[in-house]
């Protein structure tokens, strides 16, 4: 079958005095049919090239999914009298979602069926599910796009009827006020989905009779609404990446007017708690740039009357708090690992729940109960199974609750080692990577490895436990995760060393990594892949454009590679948000930068690995025709023989399909791709 060949039209952009030839602009154009059948002519061209893998792939799904447990729940919480789960049913996409009444034991009642209610649609996701105080009516959200677009629907769990209200353009999320009448919600800008308005909706009127109570003007800025775990406030948020804003009203007086707990100030983070008397901050406040817990009287919020809880430390970077009534607990990180520290109001205890092992992930799970002394948290490793744990801060006794089934008999944690090791990056600095592999791997620069990285918005990926991953590492592939800077695995530094103008550390941190697994032998430029989605698939384009010689095959998942024209594009959701992270471009310096790394922008007439792209057609994070403007430019090179595929989900947005198993057939067919470039066949 022919390679597809986009057509040409150049359209000129400029930008501080730079002209720039963009001759695949044109495939921005989301209605237009020219648009729609490229891409089905690259979705054939790929489903032509890669049929001898089609069998192999489906081999493969049902390798991975015999591992998961079909008929599987979630451990039941307590809130307000019931007992809450969520439940798969064997042959089924989607949860079921109930409740039952004072005992864990007692009858069981649907309170959602998403299977029965996805029926008829491509993609349906619900979201966003919150109980009324009085446990009779639940608000929820639904997209069946994946625009992320959510219409709320409020259901009658009492009747079982769905109420004559339906409320467009939302993020799917609300709370309750507590009179369980009055509904409080974010609506979307219409173009952006930028979130922007926080709504009051009565039960008792229309919704075009919503009042609206607050909209943020400022384009950087998103507002969002929720309920203290106390349930006595609720709170207006609006945030930025740099910058946060706080409005609260007794939840018992929905009709009151918001207050604003401290002004937004430049530089200031912060995020809001509630206990007794007190707002609890997890701030920046005073250069702590890993940040410190603070409070402040209900009655005087602002700045000035904040007092330290938990002072700032260079070492440990404070993550996230939870509040019981009778406890604090922290989610610290030290030298790239959490811990979860337990403290009483008083401050008579303080010690740390006991974890034993190398490498691993940890952190708080479900805990709606304020009354609880039990603390619910997750814990797993490269090579245990995710675990879900009650820890009684009491007595300080624990119970597995919950083990993940891997429903293979022959598989057993012992049989893989889990490592961690530290690289050189280009400026000196140790960069940390987790490794696992099965018993037996030699390392002898033969194995086939694959690599995934990250590495933006301060979000850290953890070595966590993956039983699809086991469909590698049982093939002889070594895995590895490398913890570059833009994550915050070492701490706040390590998150502002990785953005704005210093984001090629990203970059060449990964690269940094990758000859460390070749000078040490786990592989070599032959047998080492790599693979990236959305800022990740940035890292890929970008890692690509830098050492191309350095990787046989590379997987990059709904890539942002068109870093300069999105961000140059105001109209486009998320670009406005994301001036604090990519720096904006409508300042020379910024643009001159992030034209310097931008994949799309940095193509060369070079041998590139063998690549896969991957995208969704209803995507509004990564907007489509950024992978397909990149993989369009780069079949213009003439020296370029290896593979390049572009497939684009033309019924899905930037997290893939909706069902639970068919994210698992997208997967399956990452893998193939791999497997055949390694040699590793059906």
């Amino acid at each position: 079958m022919k390679i597809p060949k986009a057509k040409q039209e150049a359209k000129v952009l400029e930008a501080h005095g730079d002209q720039r030839q963009d001759e695949f602009y044109w495939l921005n154009q989301r209605e237009n049919p020219e648009v729609r059948a490229y891409l089905e002519e690259e979705n054939a061209y790929y489903k032509n090239e890669t049929q001898h893998l089609e069998s192999f792939a489906e081999d493969l799904f049902e390798e991975m999914k015999a591992r998961i447990k079909e008929d599987d729940s979630s451990v039941p919480y307590f809130l307000d009298g019931y007992w809450y789960q969520a439940k798969f049913e064997k042959g089924n996409d989607y949860p079921i979602y109930s409740r039952r009444k004072d005992h864990i034991d007692a009858e069981e009642h649907i309170i959602f069926d998403v299977n029965a209610m996805a029926k008829g649609h491509d993609y349906y996701k619900l979201t966003g599910i919150s109980i009324s105080p009085n446990n009779k009516f639940a608000a929820f959200g639904v997209d069946d796009v994946s625009r992320r677009e959510y219409t709320i629907y409020v259901k009658n769990l009492e009747t079982g009827e769905i109420l004559d209200q339906q409320i467009e353009k939302t993020t799917g999320s609300s709370c309750w006020a507590s009179d369980n009448k009055t509904l409080f919600y974010t609506r979307k800008d219409l173009q952006t989905l930028r979130s922007y308005q926080i709504y009051k909706h009565h039960l008792d009127q229309k919704t075009d009779e919503d009042v609206l109570v607050y909209q943020e003007d400022d384009a950087t800025f998103n507002a969002y609404v929720f309920k203290t775990k106390s349930r006595d406030y609720v709170i207006i948020g609006t945030s930025s990446t740099l910058q946060d804003e706080y409005r609260y009203i007794d939840a018992n007086t929905p009709n009151a007017e918001f207050k604003v707990i401290q002004e937004r100030t430049s530089g200031l983070e912060h995020s809001i708690a509630h206990y007794e008397d007190y707002f609890y901050i997890l701030t920046n406040k005073d250069a702590a740039a890993n940040f410190k817990l603070m409070r402040t009287p209900i009655d005087k919020t602002s700045v000035a009357h904040w007092e330290d809880v938990i002072p700032h430390r260079d070492e440990v970077l404070l993550e996230d708090v939870d509040i019981f009534k009778n406890y604090l607990v922290l989610t610290e990180r030290f030298n790239g690992l959490a811990r979860l520290r337990v403290l009483t109001w008083d401050l008579s205890e303080d010690y740390f729940v006991p974890i034993s092992s190398e490498t691993y992930t940890l952190g708080t799970s479900s805990n709606p109960d304020f009354e609880t002394d039990t603390l619910r948290y997750i814990f797993s490793s490269l090579t245990t199974p995710t675990s879900v744990i009650d820890f009684n801060m009491k007595d300080q006794t624990e119970v597995v609750m919950k083990q993940s089934e891997v429903l293979d008999p022959d598989f057993k944690s012992s049989n893989y080692i889990a490592e961690r090791a530290w690289a050189t990056a280009s400026d000196g600095v140790e960069v940390p990577m987790s490794i696992v592999y099965k018993k037996g791997i030699k390392r002898n620069g033969k194995n086939p490895l694959l690599q995934y990285g990250y590495g933006s918005y301060g979000h850290t990926v953890d070595p966590y436990f993956s039983s699809t991953r086991l469909s590698l590492l049982d093939r002889g592939f070594v895995f590895v995760i490398a913890h570059i800077r833009g994550s915050e695995y070492l701490g706040r530094q390590w998150y502002e060393d990785g953005k704005f103008l210093k984001k090629k550390n990203t970059f060449t941190d990964f690269v940094a990594v990758s000859e460390y697994l070749i000078a040490h032998s786990y592989t070599s430029p032959e047998h080492l892949y790599a693979m990236g989605g959305s800022a990740g698939g940035l890292l890929i384009g970008a890692v690509m454009n830098l050492r191309p010689d350095l990787y046989h095959g590379m997987i990059a998942a709904v890539p942002f590679v068109d870093v300069v024209t999105t961000m140059l594009d105001d109209s486009i959701p998320l670009t406005t948000g994301e001036y604090d992270e990519w720096g904006n471009p409508n300042d020379a310096e910024y643009y001159h930068y992030i034209k310097s790394y931008s994949p799309y922008d940095n193509i060369t007439d070079c041998q590139y690995p063998h690549l896969l792209v991957t995208t969704g057609f209803y995507d509004s994070q990564v907007q489509y025709w950024e992978p397909a403007k990149w993989v369009a430019r780069l079949r213009l090179q003439q020296n370029n023989t290896n593979k390049l595929y572009l497939e684009t989900n033309m019924k899905a947005g930037h997290g893939g399909a909706s069902g639970r198993f068919e994210a698992l057939k997208e997967l399956a067919k990452e893998y193939v791709f791999i497997f055949d470039l390694a040699g590793i066949s059906e």
